[in-house]
């Protein structure tokens, strides 16, 4: 018998059980399986970055399939997993910088998977609110669903989830679920120390602009700061407190009353770092100086505090981390923790001290 001919650029038949694969026009997920000797469901859990599979068998599939250089079809993976391979980002948020850094947290974590990320706002007080995000839900099939204030709030809109099996996290400013579906921000943490500043730098006509009131955070920040100021003495007088809903032109609106009032407060902190930008305008139009005349601190340290004039005196709230949390939680990529405690996800506010904020003048 003739020994196999060897023809130019082609390779004599492969005796390798990896390199037979190798060598077929395409291979599929039950060749893996073979090869891996482990089950079709296994390959597919490896694929999906399952949770659910031991390391070791984890690298063993997956150089197996660089090896054979077997590459996952999309779209007859969702059909297999009645899913698509896609996550979605909600929001009703009217912030525009905190949706953009949320988006980019979310990317951030899902680098170097198959996922795409579908970004769905809506309006909560609309009266198709809920029947609107159920047809989003039903006909993109999504994998999951990364929810952002307020609508992560909002307990109908979690029931709907569950009742299409859909994986969800949830990110607020306090723990709404189990551990293993939030990431926690503690916003009144922060709210508490803007309020202890302010009173160091001795402030006692204090003045609060609050976000609007279907968001929890509005309400934890408004707590968190009129606490701290009482802890130390210092009320939050009823005409000193204004209600805004998160946007510059809200912001506008407040500071004119604030600012209106005799005698006006030494010192204005607001829900957000747009409310705070309101103030800056408002407090240029009438000749007053910040922080000589004017101490004012916003929150979330958003790209905004950076570019008033003086630099934005802010509580950090870190966006983009907080979008990569919720997507790593969501994919079971989670910090593991020893199996008596919960997987709680959370990140700490801090206020960031910058040319805003000084000690009054009067």
């Amino acid at each position: 018998m003739s020994s196999p001919r060897l023809i130019a650029g082609v390779s004599p038949t492969p005796t390798d059980p990896i390199e037979k694969d190798r060598s077929r026009k395409r291979s599929t997920i039950n060749d893996i399986a073979r090869l891996a000797n482990v089950s079709k469901k296994t390959v597919s859990r490896v694929i999906n970055e399952s949770p659910f599979v031991k390391e070791e068998t984890r690298l063993r599939v997956n150089a197996i399939i660089r090896e054979v250089g077997f590459e996952p079809d999309p779209q007859a993976r969702g059909l297999a997993f009645r899913r698509s391979f896609l996550i979605g980002m909600i929001y009703d948020n009217p912030t525009p910088q905190y949706v953009v850094n949320m988006q980019q947290g979310i990317l951030d974590a899902m680098r170097g998977t198959s996922y795409g990320l579908l970004v769905h706002p809506c309006e909560r007080t609309s009266p198709t609110y809920l029947s609107d995000l159920r047809g989003f839900i039903e006909r993109q099939k999504l994998f999951g669903v990364i929810l952002t204030p307020s609508i992560s709030e909002d307990e109908r809109m979690v029931k709907m989830l569950r009742e299409f099996e859909c994986h969800y996290v949830r990110i607020a400013s306090v723990m709404l679920d189990k551990p293993s579906t939030m990431v926690v921000t503690h916003d009144a943490d922060g709210a508490a120390e803007a309020a202890h500043y302010l009173a160091e730098l001795g402030h006692e006509r204090i003045a609060h602009i609050s976000g609007p009131p279907s968001f929890r955070s509005a309400h934890e920040r408004r707590r968190g700061f009129r606490e701290a100021l009482a802890q130390r003495g210092v009320k939050l007088r009823p005409s000193f407190d204004r209600e805004g809903n998160y946007t510059f032109d809200s912001g506008i609106a407040a500071a004119r009353e604030l600012l209106a009032l005799k005698p006006r407060p030494t010192a204005i902190f607001a829900g957000n770092d747009e409310m705070a930008a309101g103030v800056y305008k408002v407090a240029h139009e009438l000749g007053i100086d910040i922080p000589r005349q004017l101490s004012v601190i916003g929150f979330d340290d958003s790209a905004t505090a950076l570019r008033l004039w003086p630099v934005l005196t802010s509580v950090r709230l870190p966006v983009r981390e907080m979008g990569k949390l919720a997507t790593d939680k969501l994919f079971g990529r989670q910090a593991k923790k020893k199996p008596a405690e919960p997987e709680l996800s959370e990140v700490i506010p801090k206020l960031i001290i910058r040319e805003s904020t000084a000690a009054p003048s009067e």
